[in-house]
C-alpha cells in the first residue's frame, strides 16, 4: 500500500485531505474553540507551528457549502451535535497577512488591500444578489477597485461581512492569519506608526464595532499589544470585543499547535522510522505550551521526509533555517551589556533562568531592553518554559538541540568577530601550534576561551560540548593566511576533527578535541591521541607530502584546557616505495 506523502509547505486543509498527504489530526481545536467561546480569539504561537493549516481547517469547517467529507474520520466528526449546529453554517472571510511585508508602507498597504480584494472577488455572487440593494452592490464593487482609498480600506472587512450577512441572513466568521507580519516588517523599515494606524482602523472596524460578526480568530507570534501603540494600557481590543487570549502560557488548546509525543511516535511508526525516535525527540521536542509538551511540527515533517529518501541522514536545523534568527543574534550581541555570560552559558548547557515575561510587548519596543528580549525569545520559540510559571515569572530554557545550536553558532560568530581584532595573539597561537609547543598553545587557547562563554557539566550531549570547542579552534585558525584548514573530513579509518597543511614548510597538523567531563584532562587527551593513531588520521597529510606531523589532543572543560602533542617525522619517498 502506498504511503501518504509528507505535507511539506501544504497550508490548504482541503488539498491536504484530498491528495493523500499525512495529516496529524488537530480538529479537536474546533470543539475547544467553541466550548471556550470568545467573540474574538487570538492564538499566539512561534512560526511554523501549524497556525496556517489550522486556520484553513476552521475555514473549511464553518464555511457554507463546505465539503463535509473532509472531516470524515477526524476527532471532530465524533461530535455529532456540534457538527450539525456549526459545520457549513457560516459565511467566512479568511485572509492571511503573511505575504504583506514590504520595504515601505505604500507597498505593504497595497499588498494588504490586494489580499482583501482577492477575498472579496471570491464572493462575486454578491454583485448579483437579489437580497442586496443597488447601493449595496455599488459598495461591494468599491472593494474590488485597485486604487482603494483609506476609508474604504479601513472599513473593507466590516463592509464585506455586512454584505455577506445580508445575503445569507447569517452572521459571519472572520479569520485573520499571521496578523502581525506587516507590523514586524514595519518596525524594521521605519514605517511602524503608519502600519499601526492601518491595522488598528482595519481591526477596530471589523472586530469591535461590527454587528455582522459571529466570531473571529486571529493568529500571530506576539500577543495583542503587538499592534497597539503603547501610549496607554489600552489596546485596540479594549471594550466588548477584548480578545480571548490563547498564549503560550494558556492551557486551553495547548495541544492543537505542534505535535505531541504520541503523535510523533505514530508518524514514525507509520513510516517505519521508529528507530529514530530518540534523536527526533532530542532535536525537535522540548516546547511547553500551557500544560502540553510538543514538538516543532515543521522540523518533524521535514526530518521524516529526509529520512525516507536517505536513512543515513543526520538531523539538521529546518526551523532555524526558515528565518534569519535575528532575535538570537541581537540577544547574544547584548552579552556584557545586560546579558551575562553566565546566563547564556546556563541556557546553552541545558539549564534554566527565571525571568519575568512581558506580554504587553510591541514590535517597536521589543529590542529596547534586555527584559523585552527575554520575552521576545520566549514568544518566538527560541526559549520555552521548563515548569509551571508562577504568575508572569517563567523559568526559561532552550527547548532542544536544534535551537541550542542556533545560540551556539551566534556565540561562535561573535567570538570570531572579536578575535579578528587581535591579530597578534592569533599569530602567537598559530606559531605555538606549528612549532609543537603544547604548553604555549594551551596557555593561549585558555586565554581565548576566557573571553567567551564556556560549556558547563550538564546532561547536554558530550558531542555538542565538543563541537563548541571545536568551533572556537576553527574560529581562530580561520584567520591564519597560508594555512589549509579542513574539518570533519575522512582520513584513514575515520573522520578527524581538524587537519591543517602548511605546504611551504611541509608541516601537517591533526587536532582531536574532547570534552573533559569532571575536569579529567589527562584521560581525555590520551583518548584523543589514541583515536588519532588508531584511525590513522594523518594518512591524508602523508599522501599530500607533509614531512613533519603534529598530532594534538585537546581536552576542554569550562574555560580551561589541556593540550598534548606527539611529533612524527615522515619521509614521503619511503611511502612511495
Amino acid at each position: 500500500m502506498e504511503k501518504k506523502r509528507m505535507p511539506i509547505g501544504i497550508e490548504d486543509f482541503a488539498k491536504l485531505r484530498t491528495n493523500n498527504f499525512y495529516y496529524v489530526d488537530k480538529s479537536g481545536m474546533i470543539k475547544e474553540l467553541l466550548s471556550n467561546w470568545g467573540e474574538v480569539n487570538l492564538f499566539t504561537r512561534p512560526r511554523r507551528f501549524g497556525k496556517s493549516i489550522n486556520m484553513s481547517m476552521l475555514k473549511y469547517f464553518f464555511e457554507i457549502g463546505t465539503d463535509k467529507s473532509l472531516f470524515d474520520g477526524l476527532a471532530i466528526s465524533k461530535e455529532t451535535k456540534l457538527c450539525e449546529k456549526y459545520m457549513g453554517q457560516y459565511p467566512v472571510i479568511s485572509i492571511t497577512l503573511k505575504a504583506t511585508e514590504a520595504g515601505n508602507f505604500e507597498t505593504s498597504r497595497n499588498l494588504i488591500a490586494m489580499e482583501i480584494r482577492d477575498e472579496a472577488e471570491k464572493m462575486s455572487f454578491l454583485a448579483e444578489s437579489d437580497r442586496l440593494t443597488a447601493s449595496e452592490k455599488k459598495t461591494y464593487d468599491s472593494l474590488l477597485q485597485r486604487d482603494i482609498d483609506d476609508e474604504t480600506l479601513y472599513r473593507s472587512l466590516k463592509t464585506l461581512s455586512g454584505l455577506l450577512q445580508k445575503h445569507y441572513g447569517k452572521k459571519v466568521v472572520i479569520l485573520i492569519d499571521e496578523y502581525d507580519v506587516p507590523l514586524a516588517k514595519a518596525s524594521k523599515q521605519n514605517y511602524y506608526k503608519e502600519m499601526v494606524l492601518l491595522i488598528r482602523n482595519l481591526f477596530e472596524q471589523a472586530l469591535k464595532t461590527n454587528s455582522a460578526l459571529e466570531f473571529a480568530v486571529l493568529t500571530g507570534c506576539l500577543p495583542r499589544y503587538a499592534f497597539g501603540v503603547r501610549v496607554s494600557k489600552e489596546s485596540i481590543f479594549t471594550g466588548l470585543n477584548n480578545p480571548k487570549m490563547y498564549t503560550l502560557l494558556e492551557a486551553e488548546c495547548d495541544e492543537q499547535f505542534g505535535f505531541t509525543d504520541e503523535e510523533v511516535q505514530e508518524m514514525l511508526a507509520y513510516y517505519s522510522l521508529g528507530e529514530y525516535y530518540d534523536i527526533t525527540k532530542e532535536w525537535y521536542d522540548g516546547y511547553k505550551i500551557g500544560r502540553a509538551n510538543v514538538y516543532n511540527p515543521w522540523d518533524v515533517i521535514n526530518w521524516c521526509n529526509q529520512l525516507l529518501t536517505n536513512p543515513n541522514k543526520v538531523p539538521k536545523s529546518y526551523w532555524a533555517n526558515s528565518s534569519g534568527n535575528e532575535e538570537v543574534q541581537k540577544f547574544v550581541q547584548k552579552m556584557g551589556n545586560g546579558v551575562t555570560k553566565t546566563q547564556i552559558e546556563r541556557l546553552i548547557s541545558g539549564e534554566t533562568v527565571q525571568k519575568k515575561i512581558e506580554e504587553q510587548l510591541t514590535y517597536d519596543t521589543m529590542y529596547d531592553s534586555v527584559e523585552n528580549m527575554w520575552s521576545l525569545l520566549y514568544a518566538t520559540g527560541y526559549l520555552t518554559q521548563s515548569e509551571t510559571p508562577v504568575g508572569n515569572l517563567v523559568r526559561l530554557t532552550i527547548p532542544n538541540t536544534e535551537v541550542r545550536s542556533i545560540f551556539r553558532d551566534f556565540v561562535l560568530k561573535l567570538f570570531e568577530r572579536e578575535i579578528a581584532q587581535d591579530g597578534v595573539t592569533v599569530s602567537a597561537f598559530c606559531d605555538a601550534l606549528k612549532s609543537g609547543n603544547a604548553p604555549e598553545t594551551e596557555k593561549l587557547f585558555t586565554a581565548f576561551m576566557k573571553n567567551t562563554i564556556s560549556i558547563r557539566d550538564t546532561a547536554v550531549r558530550k558531542e555538542f560540548k565538543e563541537s563548541f570547542y571545536h568551533g572556537l579552534l576553527l574560529g581562530i585558525l580561520g584567520f591564519k593566511d597560508g594555512w589549509s584548514v579542513d574539518s570533519n573530513r575522512e582520513s584513514g579509518d575515520g573522520y578527524y576533527d581538524i587537519a591543517i597543511e602548511i605546504e611551504d614548510e611541509e608541516i601537517g597538523i591533526v587536532i582531536e578535541v574532547k570534552y573533559a567531563e569532571k575536569a579529567q584532562f589527562e584521560q581525555e587527551c590520551k583518548k584523543a591521541l589514541k583515536q588519532i593513531n588508531d584511525n590513522d588520521y594523518t594518512a591524508e597529510l602523508k599522501n599530500d607530502g607533509m614531512r613533519t606531523l603534529l598530532k594534538y589532543g585537546v581536552a576542554c572543560y569550562k574555560s580551561q584546557c589541556k593540550v598534548v602533542v606527539e611529533r612524527e617525522e615522515h619521509d614521503p619517498e619511503e611511502t612511495d616505495t
